[in-house]
């Protein structure tokens, strides 16, 4: 017989709020608020409850996380509630608390968010719009979101987020979007903008900003002649700044595709050159991190510009030469070595970092280094492949082609007891 197992003592219960305070709670929280002993919030939440929620207010420190668990022991044995805006799993504190605590131990009660207020506002589908937040985040990651005719919804920061949100489309090509700013959704002081576009959004003026509790509503539009940068890898060559060590677009798509990156999951990116490979792994999901090795300080400097100017400025750079530079860095799930394949020691470093499931590829040009790939791909199976690529040029009054440098791939799936290769061929060229 299966024992039955108690449930979980609820230790912290956190109360959506929104712009409409207290009236526009459920009973069901203001009863929590009311019977709570202390109630911990950001000081504009906890000013929104009444005299009669008697419990201890406690502001939260800053910076937030590393506080949390000192914070609640100091009120352990107490009710404790926690305010939150909206809904506290959505971009909130109750994500931090349940990965803390434990869901088990975290009661949510939430509040309607301030993307579904901005969408009922707007009459924008929630399905079909896309939410970037910029709270405690680089106004930079907006650009990885930047599609014509795509629909953004940016949680901002401050009154200065929108005048950024305008400069950042402007400055990568965006300038005739259209944008609106809803302040104080839910509340007595809601207001909408009148619609303007990012080349027309006025410079602030004192005393006539926006309200800091704001939100950003972007209907992307490219401008003419803007480098259009799509949604899976193999962007154009000339979105990068390089020195002529780059991944070259079809290759860079094909690479990405043995790489087979998916949501969480990390990227060492070995051999950096212009970081092209860690930028593309990243913008295929908002969650994928990666991280970048690349012993040349000017060229590590170059993919944090090409990071930022492409919407990942989450992306890590190491500057050190590999393997001694790979040392106590997290355990990757895939690796591309893109370069430096023959320091010694270097291939089987990164293979042995990869856990069960892991995907190595590794590109050369050179005979030297393709001696190497094909020795590991006998030790560890996988597949080795080589792949040209051509471009037809002016010959003279007519058109010829002209050959890259063939790149050698070796492609290997890393398993508990085995390696095999990884469907489907790749390549890379420098």
């Amino acid at each position: 017989m299966t024992a039955v197992r108690p449930a979980p003592t609820v230790a912290v219960t956190v109360v959506g709020i929104g712009a409409d305070g207290w009236e526009g709670i459920s009973a069901t929280s203001r009863q929590a608020l009311l019977g709570a002993d202390v109630v911990i919030g950001g000081p504009r939440q906890l000013a929104l409850l009444p005299t009669e929620c008697g419990g201890d207010r406690v502001p939260w420190p800053s910076p937030l996380r590393p506080a949390v668990p000192g914070l609640l022991a100091a009120h352990a044995g107490r009710r404790i509630a926690v305010l939150a805006s909206g809904d506290p799993l959505f971009h909130g504190i109750g994500r931090t608390l349940a990965e803390i605590l434990g869901a088990g131990s975290v009661h949510v009660l939430p509040h309607p968010s301030s993307v579904s207020y901005a969408c009922a506002r707007l009459g924008w589908p929630l399905e079909d719009t896309e939410v970037v937040t910029l709270v405690g985040r680089p106004t930079a990651r907006l650009a990885a979101a930047l599609h014509d005719r795509r629909r953004l919804l940016v949680l901002s920061a401050d009154a200065a987020t929108p005048g950024e949100v305008a400069a950042l489309l402007r400055d990568r090509g965006f300038g005739p979007s259209r944008m609106r700013v809803l302040e104080q959704l839910g509340g007595d002081r809601e207001r909408t903008t009148g619609e303007t576009s990012a080349d027309d959004w006025p410079p602030p003026h004192p005393g006539d900003g926006p309200d800091p509790l704001n939100i950003v509503a972007v209907e992307c539009r490219r401008a003419p002649g803007a480098l259009r940068l799509g949604a899976v890898p193999g962007l154009p060559d000339e979105a990068y700044e390089h020195d002529g060590q780059l991944t070259k677009r079809h290759v860079r798509a094909a690479t990405l595709g043995a790489l087979a990156p998916a949501p969480g999951e990390l990227l060492w990116d070995v051999g950096g050159g212009s970081g092209s490979i860690a930028v593309e792994w990243m913008r295929t999901h908002p969650a994928c991190r990666a991280l970048t090795v690349e012993r040349d300080p000017v060229r590590a400097e170059r993919i944090l510009r090409n990071a930022q100017r492409l919407g990942v400025p989450g992306l890590r750079v190491v500057t050190g030469a590999a393997p001694a530079a790979l040392a106590g860095l997290p355990r990757p799930d895939a690796v591309f070595v893109g370069g430096g394949l023959t320091a010694p020691g270097l291939l089987d470093a990164c293979w042995e970092a990869l856990p069960a499931g892991g995907r190595l590829v590794a590109n050369t040009v050179t005979l030297e280094s393709e001696a190497l790939l094909a020795d590991a791909r006998r030790r560890h199976g996988g597949e080795l492949v080589r792949l040209a690529v051509a471009h037809a040029v002016p010959v003279g009054g007519f058109t010829g082609w002209r050959q890259a440098m063939p790149v050698t791939q070796w492609a290997v799936h890393k398993t508990s007891d085995s390696s095999e290769a990884v469907p489907g061929t790749a390549g890379a060229d420098t």
